[in-house]
């Protein structure tokens, strides 16, 4: 049986708890701790049962030799293993939206699209059981992946979450939320219905994959009005080799995965103060040139 408080707790490895092992060439296989069970691998077997009370951080070897090193999965581990039916949300791009959104405990969250559920687990960490996370899905193949994953690592169902089968614009009927996370092919065609679910002062976090995706949306929200100058950013990890002397970057990084649009909703009846620089020249077509053109005539530089 699932400890009701995994994958949080720590101390000795009890049945049902999900223990990660990982073998010297770094590669993790995930198993969910049965008693009298065997863990089968090309490298030999593992009993379950030699690393069940036992604590973190040991390492136990195969029926051939072979070490494995014991812990409990991260939920950076979880989500590159997980079932999968939408690409997820890598971790980079995960931490970065729980922190340029600023999601806290007790925050009331919608979510759209929840496709695998990975980013769903992330805002589920970061709201706690007192908050509220509510996802929005179109497909229903995903969705049911989404629930299985999120209810796999949590060991069972979220009390702050709930899922609806729907497009977002036909579907939400959320008001006063504190934080929107936008994750689908057309985020434009939300912003209106993103605009009406906020409270003032709240914010809204858009990935998108394309540069066409983004300028698209960011023009979209300064066309409707009522939000703080949408912010665009781009996260790349790189990691590094250090070994004595040998300190240099890693041949292979985690480049481009996607972009994040995020701003923040403005009291009702407010307009943001026109920018005082201007675009650069071309940035716009002819007549968009000429909008600017004439809100800019006769001001001050």
């Amino acid at each position: 049986m699932t400890p009701p408080d995994f994958p949080f707790r720590s101390g000795p490895f009890r049945i049902g708890d999900q223990a990660q092992l990982t073998d010297p060439k770094g590669r993790m296989h995930t198993i969910t701790l049965e008693a009298g069970k065997d863990f089968h691998t090309a490298k030999g077997a593992i009993s379950h049962d030699e690393i069940l009370d036992g604590p973190e951080g040991v390492v136990v070897s195969s029926t051939n030799g072979t070490k494995y090193l014991v812990q409990r999965p991260l939920l950076k581990d979880f989500v590159l293993s997980m079932p999968r039916g939408a690409t997820v949300i890598y971790p980079k791009d995960a931490a970065m939206i729980v922190g340029m959104a600023d999601i806290y405990p007790g925050a009331t969250v919608i979510e759209a699209g929840a496709g695998s559920g990975a980013m769903t687990c992330s805002l589920l960490r970061a709201v706690g059981d007192e908050g509220r996370v509510h996802s929005y899905e179109r497909r229903e193949d995903f969705a049911e992946i989404a629930a299985a994953n999120v209810q796999r690592y949590f060991g069972r169902e979220h009390p702050a979450w709930e899922i609806t089968v729907g497009d977002l614009v036909e579907s939400i009927n959320d008001t006063d939320v504190d934080r929107v996370i936008l994750d689908m092919l057309a985020p434009w065609e939300c912003v209106e219905v993103v605009h009406k679910a906020l409270r003032p002062g709240g914010v809204v976090c858009i990935y998108v994959a394309t540069t066409t995706q983004m300028s698209r949306t960011v023009e979209a929200m300064r066309e409707y009005g009522g939000w703080t100058e949408p912010e665009s950013t781009e996260t790349l990890l790189r990691s590094w080799h250090v070994e004595g002397l040998a300190v240099r970057p890693n041949h292979r990084m985690v480049g481009h995965t996607g972009f994040l649009i995020t701003a923040r909703r403005l009291a009702d009846g407010v307009e943001l103060p026109p920018k005082r620089t201007r675009p650069s020249k071309g940035a716009y077509g002819q007549d968009w040139q000429a909008l600017v053109n004439a809100q800019t005539q006769g001001k001050p530089e």
